[in-house]
């Protein structure tokens, strides 16, 4: 992952899970494929959030003008955790699974668009440019690092 600032560097891993959510709903019940999108949107939620809230939200975090999105933000991140939790525990072939999924999915998109079309901007005005770029390359090594870890 080769970006110049922290925005593009997030925005790589947004782009993976819009399709990672598309995938798992689209995925049959048979066969296990259900099974091995969600363990691959499992690992890329987590890697991602691990690595955001480090090398975005807690700078922001320490600015008065950052606080409230950045709060509203992590409290987003612990949402979606408990959805992929309660994905995680339904019967790939139920019905319940196909709702978790969706609700998922609903999730995820709404926290990456408001993220985009709000979070972004008010934490640019936050970061100087050598901030961006030095975010974005802590950030994509410890993205990597936690995918890594993750997978164990």
């Amino acid at each position: 992952m080769d970006t110049d600032n922290i925005y593009e560097a997030l925005r790589v891993s947004h782009d993976i899970q819009r399709k990672l959510c598309r995938r798992l709903l689209r995925a049959s019940p048979q066969g296990g494929k259900r099974q091995e999108i969600y363990a691959e949107l499992k690992i890329e939620l987590a890697a991602h959030a691990a690595a955001e809230e480090r090398y975005l939200y807690a700078p922001i975090l320490m600015d008065d003008m950052g606080l409230n999105s950045s709060r509203h933000a992590l409290a987003e991140h612990h949402e979606i955790d408990e959805l992929v939790e309660k994905l995680g525990k339904a019967e790939a072939t139920g019905g319940e699974w196909l709702a978790a999924a969706k609700k998922l999915s609903e999730e995820v998109h709404h926290h990456l668009k408001e993220e985009e079309r709000k979070f972004f901007q008010v934490s640019g005005k936050i970061l100087t440019e050598t901030q961006k770029s030095r975010l974005a390359r802590q950030y994509n090594k410890d993205y990597e690092r936690m995918k890594v870890v993750l997978r164990g």
